[in-house]
């Protein structure tokens, strides 16, 4: 077959000069360093018209200086005093930092400059809402003994509109805001209602900020219906995150711009891969299709393509689409919608490697060895035609049915040599990853099946197949390479960090595996090879569940950063995340920079620094993440709504002085067993153990122990579950695994990357402040 494909690793070429820092202004007499300086140098508060005239400030740089001046005091770094002076807030001994409200109306300050949190009583809370920034100064310390904090000034107000319930009492209208961290009624007044009804879903816009005397005023903006409204969960969660989800309207003109297939323009200076029969393998409901794949013998080793979407053609840096995709971050996958990060024209359609259509593509042409090594790697633009679309089910049923004679079994003639080639590989792979110590939870897998309304069905195991490997595998060995490269070419980027376990988690985990005669080696600094080799020899022992929960809770968080400081769990040295552009921000970004190298330019993105980008990343995937759960819980609670009453066995998978959190077994649905429903006694929280003791029984319910619990009372306002102890029933005696199973929805697509970050555990998520 013809096919014009490089046949050597281009040259990285010479190493671009690191882009110019951009100068601070601070020779400007209008800089905020440079009103900073002149208040320092004074050594007391100044007014404003004073700084300006210090610092000559013309007629023409007075608007200027007056936005450093309100860029100064949204930052805490300057106060205005009650005359009216600016103050250097470090002078003051004030603390600057971002509120993070409690359900229980108490909160806390979290300090910018890091160190312990200060604690606000629910009267100091009344005075701002959860995620305004405000100073405080230290008043004294709280029962328990943390610094308490009163509030001098809210410095910037982060909630312009809130999602939430309208009621009415003895003629007051107040909505009751869906994020509980916001416990303070918002008051609507009656020519502010805009039709809503009692009980109603209502997005409100504040009008008036709370403050010590007075609660927020707001007025209703848009009513969306009610609480029971098929779909209303998600338009909930779409708010109550802030979510976005219409695209801007120069985003909806550069779509309407687009041309709807491959121009003869541009597959210039792209290599032709139609020949090769690439094909893609993912979940039966995808609709976006970001990956290829095909693999050859190359000697004794392997020649392995990831071909990914060519996003970064159609989407340019700064334009209004890249705009849009910047803000959104990732695409959200809820129950029968999607929030896409791109336009369904580009996601569903132009850039998805749909079959038997021509489609840009970034390749990733990878010589391995024998040993699952990389010995080699090369990315080239390319124009690919992929053969077929295919499923894991299906592909994991055809290299079933041949499993015997190492064949495929039913699969197509034409796909036969090139799946059981993929799945030659794999094993290599797989091999490789466990000489590399990657970490491995095993974590056992559920799917959940919606009705028409989007309610939930059932729930399904779903246990992960060779075929979810054999992608996944490619697509680490794709990243490690998009990574190798930047790293090797000083080319700036976002990597896929995943720091070791920080040395406060590190210590109680020690602790806690010494009661179970276990230690974990390499010392202070230990390897996930350390950890794989400790789920190894805990694999067989009946307190397995709960080993592995530890273990899994004293890791980090894997996040975005231009600090490569490598993969813990993967046991990688450099990662980055290239596979997914359609629907992560990051990806999209490598794929720039890696274009940046082939050019022998330095990529630097508009508008934001790579720190900024890593941290903005960062953000906008807990916030999808945390919306999906909200959604999910809401609909597990529904679905449990007419299950009051009724007894299910369930593992413990969270403890806390309040109580136990009980998941049902095969359901993935958890709640809340409260102390005082456990045995009478007093019972008192082991931290280090992670479980509650009775005082006077010596009775313990530790993390993964195994209960039968009944289903007490179902809130779906709160979407909580409260469960009692059903000790009348049989005793739990078989544990099903781990107590923390994970997700695979039938949302529109599998997520193939979250195995590269370890399951998240469950922590207790109410009660008093813990």
């Amino acid at each position: 077959m013809s096919k014009t494909i490089p046949t050597q690793r281009r040259a990285a070429g010479s190493r671009a000069k690191p882009a110019p820092d951009p100068a601070a202004n601070g020779g400007s007499p209008v800089s905020a360093q440079a009103i900073l300086r002149e208040l320092s140098d004074a050594g007391v508060p100044l007014g404003a018209a004073e700084i300006a005239a210090r610092l000559r400030v013309g007629k023409k740089e007075r608007r200027a200086f007056d936005e450093c001046v309100a860029i100064l005091e949204r930052d805490g770094k300057i106060l205005v005093n009650r005359k009216g002076e600016l103050c250097i807030a470090a002078k003051l001994d004030l603390v600057t930092g971002t509120i993070q409200g409690h359900p229980d109306g108490f909160g806390f300050l979290v300090p910018d400059a890091g160190g312990d949190d200060l604690f606000l009583s629910p009267r100091e809370m009344h005075k701002a809402l959860h995620g305004d920034r405000a100073s405080a100064k230290i008043v004294g310390v709280d029962r328990r003994g943390r610094p308490e904090g009163e509030i001098v000034d809210v410095l910037l107000h982060a909630n312009r509109e809130v999602v939430g319930r309208i009621h009415e009492e003895r003629g007051v209208w107040f909505v009751e805001a869906e994020n509980r961290r916001i416990n303070q009624d918002l008051i609507v007044p009656p020519d502010e209602r805009n039709g809503a009804q009692t009980g109603q879903v209502v997005v409100v816009e504040i009008i008036e900020h709370p403050s010590a005397h007075r609660e927020a005023i707001v007025r209703v903006k848009e009513v969306l219906g009610s609480a029971t409204d098929p779909g209303i969960e998600i338009e909930i969660a779409l708010r109550k995150h802030a979510l976005p989800f219409e695209w801007s309207a120069a985003a909806k003109r550069q779509t309407a711009r687009l041309p709807d297939a491959v121009r003869p323009a541009d597959r210039k200076g792209r290599s032709d891969l139609t020949a090769l029969p690439l094909v893609t393998i993912d979940g039966e409901n995808a609709r976006d299709f970001d990956d290829a794949v095909y693999c050859e013998p190359d000697g004794d080793g392997w020649r392995l393509i990831v071909a990914i979407a060519d996003v970064s053609h159609y989407v340019r840096d700064g334009d209004a689409l890249d705009g849009d995709a910047r803000e959104r971050g990732t695409s959200v996958y809820f129950p029968r919608r999607v929030i896409p990060m791109l336009p369904e024209a580009l996601s569903n359609e132009l850039c998805s490697l749909k079959p038997e259509v021509d489609r840009l593509c970034m390749a990733c042409d990878m010589r391995i060895d024998a040993r699952g090594e990389i010995a080699s790697y090369l990315f080239y633009p390319a124009v690919m035609h992929s053969r077929a679309r295919l499923t894991y089910t299906q592909v994991h049923a055809w290299l079933m049915a041949g499993a015997g004679d190492g064949r495929t079994g039913t699969a197509p003639p034409a796909l036969r040599k090139h799946l059981a080639h993929l799945h030659a590989l794999y094993k290599v792979l797989f091999a490789a990853r466990e000489r590399r110590g990657a970490i491995d939870f095993d974590t056992p897998e559920l799917a959940i099946e919606f009705d028409a309304q989007g309610r939930i069905a059932r729930i399904v195991p779903a246990p992960r197949n060779d075929a979810h490997r054999l992608i996944e595998e490619c697509m680490l060995a794709a990243n490690v390479c998009a990574s190798r490269l930047l790293e090797e070419n000083e080319q700036p980027a976002l990597h896929r960090v995943h720091e070791p376990p920080p040395p406060d988690k590190l210590a109680a985990l020690r602790e806690f595996i010494a009661g179970s005669g276990l230690s974990l080696s390499g010392g202070d600094s230990p390897t996930a090879r350390d950890y794989a080799a400790l789920i190894g020899r805990i694999r067989d022992r009946s307190d397995f569940a709960l080993l592995q929960t530890v273990l899994l809770r004293s890791l980090a968080q894997a996040q975005y950063s231009p600090d490569n400081v490598g993969h813990f769990g993967l046991a990688y040295e450099t990662y980055a995340h290239f596979t997914s552009p359609i629907r992560r921000y990051p990806d999209l970004l490598v794929h720039r920079a890696i274009k940046g190298v082939l050019a022998r330019k330095r990529y630097t993105p508009t508008g934001m620094t790579w720190a900024e980008l890593g941290v903005h990343c960062s953000m906008t995937e807990r916030r999808a993440d945390d919306a999906s759960r909200d959604v999910l819980q809401w609909l597990k609670c529904n679905y449990m709504s007419d299950k009051v009453g009724e007894t299910f066995p369930g593992t413990i998978s969270g403890v806390a002085s309040f109580g136990i959190f009980v998941t049902l077994d095969g359901l993935d649905i958890d709640g809340l067993v409260h102390v005082t429903e456990l045995p009478r006694d007093y019972f008192h929280f082991d931290a280090v153990r992670h479980a509650l003791i009775g005082e006077r029984t010596g009775r313990v319910f530790q993390l993964a122990g195994r209960v039968n619990v009944k289903v007490v009372r179902v809130d779906l306002e709160q979407a909580k579950i409260d469960f009692t102890l059903d000790e009348s029933a049989a005793p739990v005696t078989v544990a099903p695994g781990p107590a923390h199973p994970t997700y695979v929805q039938p949302l529109g697509r599998s997520d193939r990357s979250s195995r590269d970050r370890p399951p998240r555990a469950r922590k207790p998520r109410r009660g008093a402040a813990s």
